[in-house]
């Protein structure tokens, strides 16, 4: 193993979900080991009882007692919650304050400088607001944690990557959080974002909120008065933006290859055609903090919890996404001290 890969944390996830499953099948492929050195951050005990109910192939142990391997997983205890009683697929309390605290001890790993980045599995965020953890998800809670105001999610499957204007709030309150300051701020962290990939020059799309993107005011006027003023700003700082354009196409063309990111206006907007593009290769990129996060994109799947038949093609996409990350952003300090 060479030190000087990146050092991962990967979270369990809620462990009455697919997370902990999807991790241990994920760190059983040897090209995890090429890519990176990665730990798990959660409870050691549930992790070795998951493992062997799932009949893996892996030793399970504290990340001091062992060097991490496609037959070892190494996990950094993270949480004091009583697992004892949490059963998959049922919502606890217990469940909700592990995943939570392996989010919060995880993060605070990286922010050290322990850690390159940290790759999520899925939390339940009920679950979480029984534990207390009274945020709508990852995103709120590491933007919390690491104190950042202004932050996106970004998803991306193959070529087609896509950052929101809003996610968790009602379609109602969606829309009027379309606004010129916000949307100029997704483009600016897009941008930012396709550079961390390797884009150089990106081009970005800019989806419209209405039917035809307004059609010239016909079906509504937030294109032209909110949309349309932060592409004209984003062009006048050198951002290859282009919009309003029409939603029901914007997406295919990205997908396929005449753009490098869309900007989409609400959560359904942007998140179902990344899904139906790629269900099980999805990742989420938490944009804006001041560490690298990627996720699973794909929820605890309390349906098929426990049985056996959870893919981890999403885990290992959010790996080495998360390590080339972390790779753009060697370079890019190297570069600048020059």
């Amino acid at each position: 193993m060479k030190e000087s890969l990146p050092h991962l944390a990967i979270t369990m996830g809620d462990p009455a979900g697919v997370g902990a499953e999807v991790v241990l099948k994920a760190l059983q492929h040897e090209s995890v080991y090429e890519q990176c050195v990665p730990l798990v951050f959660g409870d050691v005990l549930y992790l070795q009882k998951v493992a062997k109910e799932m009949r893996l192939p892996l030793r399970v142990m504290p990340a001091a007692e062992g060097v991490p391997d496609t037959d070892v997983v190494c996990v950094v205890q993270s949480t004091r919650a009583d697992l004892s009683g949490v059963r998959f697929g049922e919502l606890s309390a217990e469940a909700g304050r592990a995943g939570g605290d392996s989010v919060v001890v995880a993060a605070q790993a990286v922010m050290s400088g322990e850690f390159s980045a940290v790759v999520t599995a899925p939390l339940n965020k009920e679950a979480m607001a029984m534990s207390g953890y009274a945020y709508p998800g990852h995103t709120e809670l590491l933007a919390d944690i690491t104190r950042t105001e202004k932050y996106g999610m970004l998803l991306l499957s193959g070529n087609l990557r896509v950052i929101h204007v809003s996610t968790h709030v009602s379609l109602r309150e969606a829309i009027e959080r379309v606004k010129t300051a916000r949307i100029l701020e997704c483009i600016r962290l897009g941008a930012t974002a396709c550079r961390s990939l390797g884009i150089a020059q990106p081009h970005i799309a800019v989806a419209g909120l209405n039917p035809h993107a307004g059609e010239h005011g016909l079906f509504g006027t937030e294109d032209a008065e909110e949309i349309a003023p932060a592409v004209s700003a984003a062009l006048a700082e050198g951002i290859y933006a282009e919009g309003p354009l029409p939603p029901d196409t914007v997406f295919a063309k990205t997908a396929n290859g005449d753009y490098d990111l869309v900007v989409a206006m609400y959560h359904d907007q942007g998140h179902i055609p990344v899904k139906l593009h790629g269900f099980d290769t999805g990742v989420n990129v938490t944009l804006g903090l001041p560490i690298i996060r990627v996720s699973v994109d794909h929820g605890t799947a309390f349906d098929i919890a426990g049985k056996g038949i959870a893919r981890e093609q999403s885990m290992l996409e959010a790996i080495r996404v998360a390590t080339l990350m972390v790779r753009a952003k060697q370079q890019d300090f190297k570069e600048k001290q020059r």
